[in-house]
């Protein structure tokens, strides 16, 4: 299959059955859902930063899985079943193994409090990357002046990739690594760099803009397409061409790819939490 063909198979993919698609609410009840992800063990985590919690959610229902978890927003798993967590209210990135036990992996920056960590992804080497914006009252307790986009390699000190002038959130890469994808809610776009193999982030651009709402939550599908929430979920090619969009009955703040094949999309959407299958597969962070 050459090159191209490839390339349309993948722009053409997301056009094809979204008018068969089912949204089935699967949770609701709560105060502001946000940062799901899926465990190998077959169960997604999501947080509910006013409500101080992280809920699992399973076929038999939703339990607490965290208490007190700092305002816990953005989640992800690494290769090894950590769970990295953007703590709000305690202004750190913290990583939780498999016994509970919390490390602390960045809370300040050149000696300053981070703003509010928001979102958070790792590749599969072990670099971490994750957005500092700050809305609403963390703005007021600010230490720093700039909102920031972050890399944090498995050795080596927190670097600054790039300080933006709109706030950053979702955060996202691509299927092989190579390029990090970062939501700008207050210009409505998505920034794009390349990563390089030692994770160094270089080459910024703005790759999509003019999105419908702001930007919050994003995640690529294994052809390396961008689903993007804002007033709802869309998708875009990986040159940044819109192709289609999903409504939901409430509006999206985030997302991800779950069960086993990976072919369900899990939305936060305020107060609840939806899903849909799909006829293509999630990308594999990890």
């Amino acid at each position: 299959m050459t090159p191209r063909l490839l390339f349309l198979l993948a722009f053409a993919l997301p056009a094809q059955d979204f008018s068969k698609i089912h949204i089935e609410k699967v949770a609701g009840g709560f105060t502001f859902t946000e940062g799901p992800v899926w465990s190998r063990d077959n169960y997604l985590l999501f947080s509910d930063p006013p409500e101080n919690k992280i809920y699992r959610l399973t076929v038999e229902g939703k339990s607490v899985f965290r208490e007190a978890s700092n305002g816990a927003n953005g989640n992800t798993f690494d290769s090894q079943g950590r769970l990295y967590s953007c703590e709000s209210k305690s202004r750190r990135v913290t990583r939780t193994d498999a016994k509970g036990k919390i490390e602390v992996l960045a809370d300040k920056f050149e000696g300053k409090r981070l703003n509010a960590p928001n979102d958070i992804v790792v590749r599969k080497d072990g670099h971490v990357y994750f957005t500092d914006p700050a809305f609403g009252a963390q703005a007021d307790n600010r230490e720093l002046d700039f909102y920031g986009i972050y890399h944090l390699p498995p050795r080596g000190p927190l670097t600054l990739i790039a300080k933006t002038p709109g706030r950053p959130n979702g955060v996202a890469l691509s299927p092989n690594g190579k390029i990090l994808y970062v939501a700008d809610s207050d210009d409505r776009l998505i920034r794009a760099f390349d990563v390089a193999g030692n994770g160094a982030a270089s080459n910024e651009r703005k790759l999509i803009t003019n999105i419908d709402g702001p930007p919050d939550g994003i995640r690529t599908d294994d052809k390396g397409n961008i689903w993007v929430t804002c007033n709802n979920v869309s998708v875009y090619s990986p040159d940044g061409k819109f192709l289609n969009k999903i409504d939901f009955p409430e509006t999206p703040r985030n997302l991800t790819f779950g069960d086993a094949d990976f072919s369900t999309l899990y939305v936060t959407a305020l107060k609840s939490v939806y899903r849909v299958r799909l006829d293509w597969k999630g990308s594999v962070q990890y």
